[in-house]
């Protein structure tokens, strides 16, 4: 469509006003979850820090236990945080338990169902593998190894492997400021009555929670009327907040009563686009101003949830400083039902999901896509992709879909 920006330009346009990521923070380890590294994180030590016993049993020097039934004597015991410190001789056996340190001289582990205790002496019924049940010093990683990159987020399992690597701090992007604006005389927060005229704010709240789940700071400038001065205000608001980012809800078009962009331009936007080849979405706007970047998504929900996955989640990804932010966050899938040829705008259609035999989706877009109905979206499992012009397509056809609970990473 003449005028209207596509997608993929809209999105790369967005990221290339990101000069670059937000600056770096150290948080106490504990305090870290959920947060972005901002630099490399090496091991500080060796793990396993010695040679250890992967089951229960008896330490032993191979050699011993050549022919069986061997007798040892048992000469101490090495337990987790116990370890026997001494040097273990020939024909001598030490209780040893999973995790505890082996003790130099013994090259083996004679686990305990191969074994019987006879007071001082241990009776070995198998023969043992040298090296078997025992795990190396330095297994899992060695000092120095770069365990973790810079730009990776930090959940459960990297928080383990960066405490087991003995780190107590780890240096991370603060969290990006994203100031979040509703506009609109129509609009009332949550709670409160709702005239006759009047419709509940329900887009902030969604697209505060989009913004934390991608790891930035929600900044709830709460509702702006239509107004230059209440515009105004607000943005002013959202400089004096520090926000790295500010996103308007609604009022971006050229209307009588959509006023954002005006009042925008009143404070020096520098505007890079607006109304791009999407649907739902098309008057979507970008811009900066001074060094606070501006999304200016739709005033529609389904239009401004769906923008807010397609741009305003990547744009938070590349103030944290994550090379991947543009990676197309699409899969594969096929068709539940024919559909039309499409026209020059991408669309994503709200769809349910079902499993194939061959395990790729099957995807069902719902009859009813107005970018108003907030029921549609809430039940549907994902975003099924058509390209402009996309001719008719039949069930069965391939096609590409967004999981709308895989949409932010």
């Amino acid at each position: 469509m003449s005028g209207l920006l596509p997608v993929a330009d809209a999105l790369a346009s967005i990221l290339a006003s990101v000069a670059r990521p937000v600056e770096a923070e150290i948080l106490p380890i504990g305090e870290a979850g959920r947060r972005t590294l901002s630099a490399d994180i090496p091991a500080l030590r060796t793990q396993p820090p010695f040679d250890a016993s992967s089951m229960d049993g008896y330490a032993v020097r191979s050699a011993d236990v050549t022919q069986v039934p061997s007798r040892l004597r048992l000469v101490g015991t090495s337990a987790a945080g116990h370890g026997f410190a001494d040097v273990l001789g020939p024909g001598e056996a030490i209780r040893i338990f999973t995790g505890a340190p082996v003790p130099q001289g013994a090259d083996a582990i004679l686990i305990q169902e191969n074994a019987d205790a006879d007071g001082d002496q241990v009776v070995a019924r198998e023969p043992v593998v040298p090296g078997r049940f025992i795990r190396k010093r330095g297994l899992d990683f060695q000092k120095g190894d770069v365990l973790l990159r810079a730009s990776e987020t930090l959940d459960a399992r990297r928080l383990a492997l960066a405490a087991a690597s003995g780190h107590a701090t780890l240096a991370v992007r603060r969290r990006p400021k994203v100031a979040i604006l509703a506009t609109g005389d129509e609009l009332v927060a949550p709670g409160e009555t709702a005239g006759w005229d009047q419709i509940i704010a329900s887009n902030a709240l969604a697209l505060a929670d989009l913004v934390r789940a991608s790891g930035g700071a929600a900044i709830d400038l709460g509702i702006a009327g239509d107004s230059l001065s209440a515009l105004e205000d607000a943005f002013q608001r959202a400089r004096a907040a520090g926000a790295d980012l500010l996103v308007t809800l609604g009022g971006a078009s050229v209307g009588d009563h959509d006023l954002v962009q005006s009042a925008l331009h009143r404070e020096g936007l520098e505007l890079a686009f607006w109304r791009i080849a999407l649907r739902p979405g098309k008057p979507l706007m970008h811009g900066k101003l001074r060094d606070m970047l501006v999304i200016g998504l739709p005033g529609n929900p389904v239009s401004a949830i769906v923008c807010g996955i397609l741009f305003v989640v990547p744009a938070i990804r590349a103030l944290l400083g994550d090379p991947t932010a543009g990676v197309d966050p699409s899969e594969p899938a096929r068709l539940g039902r024919a559909l039309p040829a499409n026209d020059g705008r991408a669309d994503y259609m709200r769809a349910r999901l079902e499993t194939d035999p061959d395990r790729l989706p099957v995807v069902y877009p719902e009859d009813r896509q107005d970018s108003s109905m907030l029921s549609i979206l809430g039940h549907s499992e994902a975003l099924l992709i058509r390209a402009p012009h996309a001719g008719p397509a039949v069930a069965g056809d391939p096609c590409r879909i967004i999981r709308l609970d895989r949409s932010l990473f």
